[in-house]
């Protein structure tokens, strides 16, 4: 809460709540999400996963969510869970939770994409096939996973519009500020780094000129970005707000 109260200062339109955050369940999510609409001021999006789900248990969440006063989901199929498969639910891809959702409730619906080809899909054009289809089952904005090289994003952005994709794309940026940190994140989602980006951030052995790095870089892709065109930008944060801060305070200007 006090990493969200200090990101509230720079008035984003929204801040999104992972599944299980705080280590908890999805009804603590929902409560979490809802602490920060009422208490913070600061509209939220709830992560939803599907995998391993029910109907009835979405459908559950769905109404904890209305009576909180919250109508905005990011609809996730999820990952499986580490060491095993995930139990069998009614739901095998996003797309699904997708059209149950737009086809019960009133709800703002938000999804992922993948600039450079989600990891399991076999090609970069049957990834947009897929999510031609999830976003036909109802999507408003997409989010993308974060990308280190604006260039993938303007190219993905582009193969959307051609294939028919027409909701706002919004660009996913993660300011770096640990070396480890940024090669779990991208081994985890299949972003490629730069190798000018690699190879500063590898030159220094200190965690400050590290986080300067990664601050720097950050702002050089956002400005670039807003000048293009984007529709804003979603900062994965991971709990933290020092270096999301620092990069909106430095593109507010003075």
């Amino acid at each position: 809460m006090r990493t969200i109260g200090h990101l509230a200062e720079l008035d984003p339109a929204f801040v999104s709540v992972t599944y299980g955050a705080g280590g908890g369940t999805r009804s603590d999510t929902v409560e979490i999400a809802q602490t920060v609409r009422e208490r913070i001021g600061v509209e939220a999006v709830v992560h939803m996963t599907c995998r391993g789900h029910s109907k009835p248990e979405i459908a559950a969440s769905v109404e904890k969510m209305q009576r909180a006063g919250i109508e905005n989901v990011l609809a996730l199929r999820g990952d499986a869970p580490s060491g095993g498969a995930a139990p069998a639910g009614d739901f095998s891809y996003a797309d699904e939770l997708v059209a149950f959702l737009r086809g019960g409730w009133p709800l703002c619906i938000g999804a992922a994409c993948y600039p450079e080809t989600h990891i399991e899909s076999p090609s970069a054009d049957e990834d947009m096939a897929r999510l031609k289809v999830k976003v036909d089952a109802g999507v408003d904005f997409l989010i993308t996973q974060l990308f280190f090289d604006n260039a993938k994003y303007h190219d993905f952005v582009e193969r959307a519009r051609k294939a028919g994709i027409e909701v706002p794309i919004v660009p996913g940026i993660m300011p770096v500020t640990k070396l480890a940190q940024l090669d779990r994140f991208v081994q985890m989602c299949g972003a490629s780094v730069p190798p000018t980006l690699r190879d500063e951030l590898e030159r220094w052995d200190d965690e400050d000129a590290v986080q300067h790095l990664g601050i720097a870089w950050a702002v050089r892709q956002c400005r670039e970005l807003l000048a293009s065109g984007a529709p804003g930008i979603h900062f994965y944060t991971l709990n933290r707000s020092l270096a999301t801060w620092t990069v909106c305070r430095i593109l507010q200007g003075p």
